[in-house]
């Protein structure tokens, strides 16, 4: 009798496929109120290395990291129209408290482009205080009417930057390096996912925004998501929240600003772009384990072995775990290391101690060779980075195989509905295009330039809209 597999295939149902992976990998599971989550220690690993990567490139634009409550005055949201008008559905507010009727309602932080330039208003005095460049690490608060682990869920976890410059080009400028040398460079070199950058439509950007700009990606199943975003706010909170300085030349002006944020979501993204019927597999440069050593019985000998094989490799600077939970049946552990989507497993055995070999196991590319033991530490390195390469390649893959060039409206739907993505001009789709998609469920993920690059307007001449259904 054939064994069942492990997973639902992905073509078979891929939401379903993902809703397996997150529990067989134990990434995550259900929150007690809905829509939240627990994120369980591989999970959590995976997040604190995105983490850590992020936010060596965040310092290395200039920001610094600070942290802002949780709870908002009602009053600081209303002070900017548009922006208030765009998160009051997702609010969650509090009345009571201490066991009375506040006398103020306070708001569960949905973002914090409010409280943050409220302090900005307190610390801005001179052109000399700018740039202020601000990010932090927190949990928001956004009440979601149809919730799925990491993609869309109540709460979650991110970081958000939020910035002040003294000219508007200034604001534009680190709003583009943002969106480029931090977001676009990690996701591509760390998470291997290919993105595409470009400019959000009027209809798609962030509430009281003058300007966003966004990165997508093609999911295994065809859909876009959006992995990251970064706003130039103009002077819209400036004005709000009268966040002035004086110039060198004695005049009182308003600051420019930006605000930017990834979260959580690039681990929905990271499995739904990387994962197959047989679970994760995680880029090398991210995962929080590169290789596991697996001994395959508890002899002492073996034990060994295994240990001081996982003590070069650590040495050689990999990230490394030793499996010796021998009392568990070895086909099993395969198994889980398989859904957890480790790069390399080395799997050593009493016969390999004869021959001074062990098992090479690769996750992503697949297959299973023996390896001389003492040419692991110079070896791994190269497959590592190998691996790295082929996941992006496979993801670029996928969206350029899976994108047409249309010319209609019509052609456009039937492509994201086929499970691809559609480009077209944009001055042939217009907003009243863009508004007959979304009455099909298909939405202008972003506008890019002919080139690629990102324009300069939603107006600039050769503009591209992208389309497909998302997530």
């Amino acid at each position: 009798m054939a064994k069942a597999p492990v997973l639902t295939p992905q073509a078979d149902d891929f939401p379903r496929w993902y809703q397996d992976l997150i529990n067989k990998a134990e990434l995550a599971d259900n929150g007690p109120v809905r829509g939240t989550m627990v994120m369980r220690p591989y999970g959590y690993g995976l997040w604190e290395r995105m983490q850590e990567e992020l936010d060596a490139r965040i310092k290395e634009a200039g920001a610094s990291n600070a942290y802002f409550p949780l709870l908002i005055p009602q009053s600081y949201l209303t002070r900017e129209a548009e922006h208030v008008e765009g998160f009051a559905p997702e609010l969650a507010v509090v009345t009571r408290a201490g066991g009375k009727v506040l006398d103020e309602p306070v708001v569960v932080r949905p973002t914090s482009e409010t409280i943050v330039n409220e302090y900005f208003s307190r610390w801005v005095r001179s052109y000399r205080d700018l740039p202020l460049l601000i990010n932090q690490w927190a949990n928001v608060v956004r009440w979601e009417m149809r919730p799925r682990i990491f993609l869309r869920t109540t709460e979650f976890l991110w970081q958000e930057g939020h910035t002040a410059h003294a000219t508007s080009k200034d604001a534009r400028d680190y709003a583009a390096r943002i969106h480029r040398d931090v977001y676009a460079d990690f996701m591509t070199d760390v998470l291997a996912i290919d993105v595409v950058l470009g400019r959000k439509t009027a209809r798609e950007r962030f509430a009281g925004a003058v300007n966003t700009l966004t990165l997508e990606g093609m999911m295994g199943d065809g859909k876009a998501l959006q992995l990251g975003t970064s706003h130039e706010l103009g002077q819209n909170f400036a004005k709000a929240f009268h966040i002035r300085y004086l110039s060198k030349e004695g005049t009182e002006e308003l600051v420019w600003q930006t605000s930017w944020g990834a979260s959580t979501r690039m681990v929905g993204g990271l499995i739904m772009t990387h994962g197959d019927d047989n679970g994760l597999r995680v880029p090398p440069r991210l995962a929080p384990v590169q290789v596991v050593v697996l001994a395959i019985k508890g002899d002492e000998a073996v034990l060994a072995q295994v240990r001081e094989t996982a003590g070069r490799l650590g040495a050689a600077g990999l990230r490394v775990l030793v499996d010796d939970r021998t009392d568990t049946p070895f086909g099993r552990r395969v198994v889980d290391w398989e859904l957890k989507g480790v790069p390399v497993r080395i799997e050593i055995g009493p016969r390999d101690l004869e021959t001074g070999t062990a098992m090479l196991a690769r996750r992503i590319p697949g297959g299973k060779e023996p390896v001389a033991v003492d040419a692991l530490a110079g070896l791994l390195p190269t497959l590592l980075e190998e691996d790295q390469a082929l996941l992006l390649r496979q993801s670029r893959d996928r969206r350029v195989s899976r994108t047409s060039e249309v010319s209609s409206v019509a052609e456009a739907a039937e492509a994201a509905g086929a499970g691809g993505w559609a480009r077209i001009p944009w001055a042939t789709l217009g907003p009243g295009g863009e508004a007959a998609l979304a009455e099909r469920g298909v939405s202008v993920r972003c506008l890019v330039a002919e080139d690629g690059s990102v324009p300069e307007s939603d107006d600039a001449p050769g503009t591209v809209a992208v389309v497909a259904r998302a997530y």
